[in-house]
């Protein structure tokens, strides 16, 4: 199927760059065996920007390629080198587009001006090499940080024409007639409705002013409620700063007259909503036909009397032309006169922390979770903690004491304490991918805890939590073996419950 030249919907999945890892590395020079750390910090990945250029009309260069990857940052080197950064992707965007999260709906950012941007998916962070992480504690650490995954986001994109003037009204009114006639957009023409199947945008010069004036595709009664092109179309126009009302005065379609088609579709707009404020014009077209020139004359009084201003012009013979685009100059300066520009923004898109900070005022939250019978475990949750997992290679067992560390700082420890756990308890710590570990309270690491770099006397002893699962596992084969059944025997009693019962009898017996 082919693609459209003109698209104002897309969705594109933007993806930042991972940082790039810290660098474990030692200063070796001659006649100096302890030279001291020098490993240097990972690169930040790249982000994925969009910025508003004012050259663009379209989405289609989304709509064919709608995955971008920004690249990774490098990771760092020894002799105290740092990682590149990875390279940020700028996407150029058109004015007025609107920017939302496809996944919650949320408003994200609305691009109006030229050069304003919003960073959509921000890089991920490096990690820091362990001449960084050197301390009086820890004066050459054998690791480093893992550099953070960029964010990945789910857009949608909506375009929004931005234009001075709109051009409102039936199917085949001569809208486009009229753009072209004042404008060297050369839009589709034809004497049949609906010819205009996207938005035609045209640039007036009116003496020192000039202006874009937008031709919406036709409305027609009940556009607002979806009808015709009207959901498509209608939200082209909310951006534009004054309404012209072009009326066809030459048409045959029976109920049809200019009072009639003005009033149903200032009708529609109300229904739209968010449009009562803009100025509004009307212009009584195709004046070159004789009976269409009566009629203008007719119905020209009653419309002033509304307190609108009226035009009759034809676009065929150039009538009436260059007293609108004056006209319509007129309300585009008064309107920048009395609305200073935007200046560009700059929009930073901020993940939402994964806890708020509770009660306390703590930067994580402790919650205790069961489910009655395997055993229960204590969920540590928080932006700092779950961003310190993603940082800590568990392959290192000087980073997992490092992070034990950390987490005892920020007073984790305490806080299990104070909730009632006791050693050996299992605590998860993170998000989606938690890490578990053994609660060892007490137990401090530093230098004077590391007998030898890469040790850590809390991972050389087997883990209780992994003990009593194993014993709980024994039992529960056992039982199988014995009963040959699994779960419940048909009278309804677990078999734990059946074991407990065997073993009281025998106390009994005894």
């Amino acid at each position: 199927m082919a693609i459209p030249s003109f698209v104002d919907r897309a969705t594109l999945l933007a993806v930042a760059g991972k940082g790039g890892d810290g660098c474990a590395s030692v200063r070796r020079e001659k006649f100096k065996p302890l030279g001291g750390p020098d490993g240097g910090n990972g690169g930040r990945g790249g982000s994925v920007i969009l910025r508003v250029d004012p050259q663009l009309t379209t989405l289609v260069d989304y709509h064919r390629q709608s995955v971008r990857k920004a690249t990774p940052g490098q990771a760092g080197k020894g002799d105290d080198l740092n990682g590149a950064n990875g390279e940020d992707i700028v996407l150029m965007v058109p004015d007025g587009t609107v920017v939302t999260d496809a996944q919650t709906g949320e408003l994200l950012a609305d691009l109006t001006g030229a050069g304003a941007e919003i960073v959509a998916a921000a890089g991920g962070r490096g990690g820091l090499g362990n001449t960084a992480l050197a301390s009086s504690a820890r004066k050459a650490p054998g690791f480093a940080l893992l550099g953070e995954e960029g964010e990945e986001r789910k857009i949608s994109l909506e375009l929004k024409v931005v234009a001075d003037i709109g051009l409102v009204g039936f199917p085949s009114a001569g809208k486009s007639s009229l753009i072209a006639a004042i404008s060297r957009a050369r839009p589709r023409i034809a004497d049949y409705p609906f010819t205009t199947l996207v938005p035609n945008l045209g640039v007036v010069v009116a003496g020192e002013t000039t202006y874009t004036v937008a031709d919406v595709p036709g409305l027609i009664p009940g556009a607002s409620q979806g009808k015709g092109l009207g959901f498509d179309f209608l939200r082209h126009i909310e951006r534009c700063r004054a309404l012209v009302h072009v009326i066809d005065c030459a048409t045959y379609e029976p109920g049809r007259d200019p009072i009639t088609d003005l009033d149903v579709i200032e009708a529609e707009l109300r229904a739209h909503g968010g449009l009562e404020d803009r100025p509004r014009m009307v212009v009584l077209n195709k004046v070159d036909v004789p009976d269409a020139a009566e009629l203008a004359e007719m119905v020209r009084p009653e419309i002033e009397a509304r307190g609108l201003r009226v035009f009759e012009i034809s676009t065929k013979s150039g009538a009436g032309l260059t007293g609108l685009k004056f006209a319509m100059a007129q309300v585009v300066e008064e309107h920048r006169q009395n609305t200073p520009a935007p200046e560009p923004a700059r929009v930073v898109l901020r993940p939402t922390p994964v806890e708020r900070r509770g009660a306390k005022g703590k930067e994580f939250t402790i919650a205790r979770q069961g489910d009655g019978e395997g055993g229960f475990l204590w969920r540590v949750k928080g932006e700092k903690p779950t961003r310190w997992v993603a940082q800590t290679n568990f392959n290192n067992q000087e980073a997992v004491g490092y992070l034990s560390d950390r987490l005892n700082r920020l007073g984790v420890e305490d806080e299990l304490l104070e909730l009632g756990a006791v050693a050996g308890d299992a605590v998860a710590v993170g998000g989606d991918d938690a890490v578990i570990f053994d609660f060892a309270p007490q137990v401090q690491s530093g230098a004077e805890l590391l007998s030898r770099r890469g040790e850590d006397q809390r991972l050389d002893h087997e883990r209780p939590s992994a003990v009593r699962r194993r014993a709980e596992d024994k039992e529960y084969h056992e039982a199988r073996d014995s009963y040959g059944v699994v779960g419940r025997d048909p009278e309804g009693r677990s078999w734990r419950a059946r074991l407990a019962e065997e073993s009281a009898r025998d106390d009994d017996e005894r």
